[in-house]
């Protein structure tokens, strides 16, 4: 058994309620086909027309635009159950991008795609890294040259999650000169749209969701689509959603780690060794006594966050402490549990091989580590 944890105030009742409602419905209706979704490499873009209308899509945006007006916590909550499913990424990006027509689109933007993201209609992605830009989003280079009413976009993009899956993306593109005030964000439909392309490539994890190659070749867009239809912005509006992007992703973290450490407990318990079981080894109990520490540590740090996040007082570095501590410690966690494996742990089909090639990514992706402690740095 695991450690209480301390209660925030955001863990009232109603969160409780629908975070039941939440993991019946990924057990029901998620679960039982991951391991489909692993070897077709992305998960079918209308299993989350289901999700959305039960309203776990974005229970967040406000009620107009066909959420609940729910607290921040409930996508949290979504988050957290998805990612002990292994299914993480797809819906953290998905609303991800939500935030930023929410936060920054006309009014005319937000009501022509805020209700269709929140049933599922649209899934949405982010298309921000490209092969010779990738933490550094000053030096992108795709570049959107407007053309009467319309954006004509040319260039390419790389790992970008759902790329192949959503139908509605948020390209951060070159619309003026050089450095952070030429870029802007650029929101297009692409489903039979002409001049875009997209390639599913191959990763060594995180199998169930779509990372793409993007490809832009006289692809037009509308200029109605520039998101806040001010050129220039688009660098102030990514770096403002920050704080919220690197919660998610912490989130996912605590939640790899704690089925990690359960399904390790579960395995040492039951496995025969030296006459016994592996829980009956000092070594293997201590093992065990430490990476559940480091869940325990984990869920608090990721709990106070998400009260911060509700409260209105999470500030960028706290969010990057998060981000860049939580997934060194899944990276960590997931090793250890896997030796405990043996032999079996290096199988493919064994989730905790899953959970260990799955984690890796975590330190990379949504500004590598390295990048959050250099900001931690600065504000030193």
């Amino acid at each position: 058994m695991m450690p209480r944890l301390h209660q925030h105030a955001w863990m009232d009742a109603d969160i409780a309620a629908f975070r039941d409602a939440v993991r019946r419905y990924v057990d029901a209706e998620i679960a039982p086909h991951v391991a489909d979704w692993r070897r077709q490499g992305h998960v079918p873009r209308e299993v989350w027309r289901g999700f959305g209308a039960m309203g776990f899509l974005l229970p967040e945006l406000p009620e107009p635009w066909g959420g609940a007006g729910a607290p921040l916590a409930y996508q949290m909550v979504v988050t957290d159950e998805l990612a002990r499913a292994e299914v993480s990424g797809t819906v953290a990006v998905h609303t991800i991008a939500a935030h930023y027509i929410l936060d920054y689109g006309t009014p005319e933007q937000q009501a022509r795609w805020l209700p269709r993201l929140a049933s599922g209609e649209l899934l949405a992605g982010i298309a921000m890294t490209e092969p010779g830009a990738g933490s550094d989003l000053k030096a992108v280079r795709t570049r959107a040259r407007r053309d009467g009413d319309d954006y004509v976009v040319d260039g390419s993009k790389v790992f970008i999650t759902n790329g192949h899956s959503a139908n509605l993306l948020v390209l951060v593109v070159r619309t003026g000169g050089e450095g952070s005030k030429g870029v802007s964000l650029l929101v297009a439909e692409t489903e039979g749209l002409p001049g875009f392309q997209a390639r599913i490539l191959e990763k060594i994890g995180m199998h169930a969701s779509d990372t793409c190659e993007l490809f832009f070749d006289n692809m037009r867009v509308p200029a109605a689509n520039l998101l806040g239809g001010v050129e220039g912005q688009g660098f102030a509006q990514l770096m403002s959603q920050l704080p919220y992007e690197r919660t998610l992703l912490a989130v996912g973290a605590a939640a790899a780690i704690d089925l990690a450490v359960a399904l390790t407990l579960d395995h040492v318990k039951q496995r025969q060794a030296f006459g016994g079981t592996l829980w009956d080894l000092q070594t293997v109990r201590f093992t065990l006594a430490e990476v559940a520490t480091q869940a325990h540590v984990v869920r608090s740090f990721v709990n106070d966050c998400i009260q911060r996040l509700h409260d209105g007082t999470l500030d960028d570095s706290a969010a990057f402490m998060a981000k860049w501590w939580t997934t060194e410690q899944q990276c960590q966690v997931t090793d250890r549990c896997l030796q405990l494996f043996g032999g079996y742990g290096y199988m493919a089909e064994t989730p905790i091989a899953r959970l260990f090639a799955d984690a890796r990514v975590q330190k990379i992706y949504g500004g590598a580590n390295e990048i959050m402690k250099d900001l931690i740095a600065r504000t030193l």
